[in-house]
């Protein structure tokens, strides 16, 4: 999401320079790959196996761990925010862990690349009097490019009652306890484009202000001021009622099955890995009531990686039985990281990023049950890939039901941060995968950006029978940025941008048809089903350019729809429909919704 605003600069910020705030970074481990002795006899050559790989281990200088006790931590806290404030694509990543306990006076301020979160097993064990905070200063009031941070199980006492959490996309507030208020929009109440909370009690009443749309899930809620365009609620006590469109509030009573993400914690032994256990028709938190269900790992079960590490270490890890924890800092592969064992585990602190260098794809995973990808972002390289993350080989169709693979707080992003290409950015193959909260953005500002420069055809291509999205962010691509084969599939909550840059009418043509819709459901689908789902035009090159729907799907009553909207920003472009042929057309420069409340 770039600025909603007509009017409103778009500025990436400067990358950060070669001395680190906190120490340089820590060299990647000397870690042997596949060796070989010499041999015996030119006859019988023997071969060693490879060195086995230590689990656990120190997790880096960027990752910063705070007990109550800890000096200065205010000021560790301002020097990390004063250096990615604006850092919208710089290279420094952080994630700031604080210890059980209770922490006074505090305001955590998070910028870019920062992840804030508690060490407990509740959000209750660790408590800031304070808070943690995200406003928009940086970019003149406009908090729509506030991404890529995130705050997680920590419980709140806000300073003056009330929280302010102004972000965009990929800024997730997972698992928190504010016992107050809390603001979704700017100081001032500028632009906001957002956002996703999920797992989370806020005792007081949440002000959403500005925000045009938010996906809640999962959660208990003391109030609900207002909405905008698009306010989606699945699971939430004290969620306001089904109203759409006037209000623009959908309500599911429960979400269908959720499974919330992987944590860090820690207990007298050290640090482990929380994986919480899934939930059908999922409602409110999973920690109200002492300890969360689920399981947990030791971090010696676990290869923690750092910047500089291999691809093909990182495979060895994998393939000798350890899963793999990611350390802050960016990561470049010359081949895909392979997932094929059952109940891997892949979780990333403070937006480790993945960059495939030479076309590959990121991210491999087979057609195996319960895969739990977290928490890191993954940025196209330079050289086309055809793909950057798969989720099950093409053909996968085992039933995964009981045990299925997670993708959470995963982003992919082409350009921006500099020349970037992707044909797809994520194939979901394998059955019953739930996809819960991803950005998956072509940018449309930044570094090495242009219609042809960060061309990406396809942002999510779902091919898996069975699969379910719970907050489906996709913004600007070429074509299709959702096109889903499988069949019963399910999104709860969309939101998504078609790509500004197109030059002309003819660019986007598709066929007969004006267009690629935000989101295509194939023709063969029978059955298929989404609440809240929104897409917006802003063709700023040629504000003439026409799109024909925001939506296409097959006419079948087995495929059904609830709370669709189309907007045009300021009059750039224009929707003649909502979903196939219904619909009424945007009009003028108004920038009110066009609605379909239900469909057929």
């Amino acid at each position: 999401m770039s600025p909603n605003s007509p009017d409103s600069p778009s500025r990436s910020a400067a990358g950060l320079g070669r001395r680190t705030l906190l120490g340089a970074a820590a060299a990647a481990p000397a870690l042997a790959g596949l060796a070989s002795a010499a041999p015996a006899s030119a006859a019988a050559p023997v071969r060693r196996r490879p060195r086995a790989l230590p689990g656990g281990g120190d997790l880096g200088p960027n990752v910063l761990v705070f007990d109550p006790s800890t000096p200065g931590i205010q000021a560790t806290l301002d020097e990390v925010f004063a250096r990615q404030e604006s850092a919208q694509f710089g290279t420094g990543r952080y994630a700031l862990l604080f210890k059980p306990g209770t922490y006074h006076g505090l305001d955590a301020r998070i910028g870019f690349y920062t992840s804030i979160a508690g060490l407990g097993l509740s959000p209750d064990d660790t408590t800031i009097n304070g808070d943690v905070t995200v406003d928009a200063g940086w970019f003149g009031g406009n908090a729509t490019q506030n991404f890529w941070r995130s705050a997680e199980n920590l419980a709140l006492v806000p300073a003056s009652g009330t929280n302010r959490w102004a972000v965009a996309q990929a800024a997730p507030f997972r698992r928190m306890h504010v016992r107050g208020g809390l603001d979704l929009a700017p100081s001032g109440y500028g632009w906001a484009s957002g956002g996703y909370i999920a797992d989370s009690r806020i005792d007081g009443q949440v002000g959403p202000y500005s925000q045009q749309q938010w996906y809640t899930r999962d959660s208990v809620v003391g109030g609900w001021l207002n909405g905008v365009w698009n306010m989606v609620f699945s699971g939430v006590q004290g969620a306001p009622a089904q109203s759409f469109p006037d209000p623009p509030y959908t309500t599911l009573d429960t979400t269908p099955v959720s499974r919330e993400k992987p944590f860090l914690y820690v207990d007298g032994s050290g640090f482990r890995v929380f994986l919480p256990e899934k939930r059908t028709n999922a409602r409110g938190v999973t920690w109200g009531n002492g300890t969360p269900r689920g399981t947990s790992l030791p971090l010696s079960r676990f290869y923690v990686a750092k910047p500089g590490v291999s691809a093909a270490t990182l495979n060895q890890a994998l393939a000798q039985g350890l899963n793999l924890l990611l350390t802050p800092g960016i990561y470049h592969l010359d081949r895909p990281i392979q997932v094929d064992r059952a109940r891997t585990v892949v979780l990333g602190l403070g937006y480790a990023t993945l960059i495939p260098d030479n076309g590959v794809t990121a991210l491999k995973v087979a057609d195996v049950d319960g895969v739990r990808l977290a928490g890191f972002l993954i940025d196209a390289g330079p050289v086309n890939s055809a793909t950057l993350l798969e989720v099950g080989p093409k053909g996968a169709w085992r039933d995964h039901s009981a045990d299925p693979t997670t993708v959470q707080d995963v982003f992919v992003r082409i350009g921006g941060a500099g020349p970037g290409k992707a044909t797809t950015s994520m194939v979901i193959n394998s059955r019953h995968t739930i996809v819960d909260h991803t950005w998956v953005w072509r940018a449309d500002h930044g570094d090495g950006v242009g219609w042809e420069t960060n061309r990406a055809d396809y942002g999510i291509v779902v091919n898996g029978d069975d699969v379910l999205a719970t907050g489906l962010f996709v913004e600007h691509f070429n074509k299709y940025d959702v096109q889903w084969n499988g069949e019963r599939g399910r999104t709860v909550f969309f939101q998504n941008e078609k790509a500004y840059d197109a030059p002309d009418q003819a660019a986007i043509q598709n066929g007969a048809v004006k267009g690629y819709a935000a989101y295509k459901v194939g023709d063969h689908v029978t059955r298929h089903e989404g609440w809240g789902l929104g897409s917006y035009c802003y063709y700023n090159v040629d504000p003439t350019i026409v799109q024909h729907h925001g939506f296409a799907a097959p006419d079948r009553p087995g495929v059904r729809f609830h709370g669709l909207l189309v907007v045009s920003l300021g009059g750039n472009g224009q929707y003649e429909h909502v979903i196939n042929d219904t619909g009424a057309p945007t009009s003028g420069t108004s920038t009110v919704p066009s609605t379909v409340v239900s469909y057929p």
